[in-house]
């Protein structure tokens, strides 16, 4: 039986309010937020704030990263979550962002990453969520 050592979560954020995603110090404590509530290692960050709108930040995690671009003139955020070890901690960051931008629409995609413990060649299973 194969077994997935990381969990990539991606989503695609649709009908944002542009004031939610707009500015840098905002990303950064949403992205800072959503890494201590689900219980992730934080070991870098960095941020860029664009111009004349958007804004976006990655963070460095022993676990793996999680990332967010915007665009607030389009009430778009795009979110990467991606985990190894514990695959509900991926999950709760991503919901995490999810309730606090209160998008109309998520495009959310499901990846098991780095499969292992077969000797035969594996399909990326992934699910294609639209919520």
């Amino acid at each position: 039986m194969a077994k997935a050592l990381g969990l990539h979560i991606l989503a695609d954020l649709h009908g944002v309010s542009p004031d939610l995603i707009d500015r840098v110090e905002d990303i950064k404590n949403l992205l800072e937020i959503a890494v201590r509530v689900a219980g992730l290692t934080k070991i870098s960050s960095h941020y860029y704030q664009f111009q004349p709108h958007g804004a976006t930040g990655v963070i460095l995690l022993a676990e793996s990263h999680i990332s967010i671009h915007t665009w607030p003139e389009h009430g778009l955020a795009t979110v990467d979550v991606y985990t190894c070890g514990d695959p509900s901690k991926a999950y709760k960051a991503m919901d995490y962002i999810i309730s606090t931008l209160e998008p109309s629409r998520v495009d959310k995609q499901v990846h098991e990453r780095g499969l292992v413990g077969s000797s035969e060649g594996q399909e990326l299973r992934s699910i294609l969520l639209n919520i």
